[in-house]
């Protein structure tokens, strides 16, 4: 049976890839939502672990409306993604540098 800390212990490993990737690649747009969205998850993973082992199911709950800002989140940023695209031609991050007003 696994213990709680092995929970833990992934859920450091996925937010440390997930911050690593937020960092080193700071180029592709989609690369960085993509992190974010990871970071997200391994939180979740640690609330449900905690909701679990502590027989409470709030920390499940928090959980459901993390996802529910997850998935706008997301269906938003690639909305903003496609945008612009279709103006800058362009999804690297250093070319969408600045905006108009």
């Amino acid at each position: 049976m696994l213990a709680l800390s092995d929970y833990l212990i992934l859920g450091a490993v996925l937010f440390s890839l997930s911050l690593a990737g937020i960092f080193l690649n700071r180029k592709n747009l989609i690369v960085l939502l993509m992190s974010i969205e990871l970071m997200l998850l391994a939180v979740n993973m640690n609330f449900v672990a905690f909701s679990h082992f502590l027989g409470d199911i709030a920390g499940q709950v928090f959980v459901f409306f993390i996802l529910t800002v997850a998935a706008a989140e997301a269906a938003i940023g690639l909305a903003i993604l496609v945008v612009l695209f279709r103006n800058r031609q362009t999804i690297n991050v250093e070319d969408i540098d600045e905006l108009k007003g």
